[in-house]
């Protein structure tokens, strides 16, 4: 088993890039999990599966799909969805479905198996506490709810998208909400996680603060 270290935080609390950033300085491998559960949410949604469906339902939707990361892009079953699982659609229906166990169950080990062979950076919303409770390092990152909603918005109008930033801080907190208040891992902190709160901070000083945590 290679070094992981998770990082875990609500939407928009800039855990994906910081990661990219920290998994680069380090050469460690980078474990896109919000890709993964992404495009899991379309292959549910092609195959007209409803947040309401059954898990049974779910898991034979799910019966024998692939999910790959190549070159920075991310392929289902061969194809590649790199661009299509980063609308605000996209987004919305990872969360709704990341609340299913049939969901989770299917990606659990997918995950776990990213850390076999290779030193890897995990972000998420469980990977410090469920998916890798016993991680090397431990971050939770954070951010009001406007300047993650700020970010968001930021982050969709420079792909083109039409998004108002009432729509943004919208989408932030229903996805707090889901996240936080689901039955199934939940969102929280783990005790032995390292809290950093990025609301002022610029790239820069994250990646400051994560790396001496580290101790680099």
């Amino acid at each position: 088993m290679g070094k992981v270290i998770a990082i875990d935080g609500p939407s928009g609390a800039g855990k994906s890039t910081i990661s990219r950033l920290i998994a680069g300085k380090l050469g460690f491998q980078f474990l896109d999990t919000g890709a993964l559960y992404r495009a899991t949410a379309l292959h549910l949604r092609r195959k007209a599966i409803e947040p309401e469906s059954h898990d049974i339902e779910i898991l034979a939707a799910l019966n024998g799909v692939t999910i790959n990361f190549k070159n920075g892009r991310v392929f289902l079953n061969g194809e590649d969805v790199s661009e299509e699982i980063r609308t605000t659609e996209a987004g919305h229906y990872a969360s709704v479905f990341s609340a299913k166990k049939a969901v989770r169950d299917f990606l659990l080990q997918i995950q776990r198996d990213a850390a076999i062979e290779n030193d890897i950076v995990a972000e998420g919303r469980d990977m410090t506490t469920v998916v890798f409770p016993s991680a090397w390092k431990k971050f939770f990152l954070d951010a009001s709810e406007e300047g993650r909603a700020r970010r968001r918005y930021l982050q969709l109008k420079e792909k083109g998208m039409e998004i108002t930033m009432d729509e943004a801080l919208r989408d932030v907190q229903e996805r707090d909400k889901r996240d936080s208040s689901r039955d199934l891992a939940p969102l929280k902190r783990a005790d032995d996680a390292i809290y950093i709160d990025t609301t002022d901070l610029n790239l820069e000083e994250v990646l400051k603060k994560v790396l001496e945590a580290i101790g680099n």
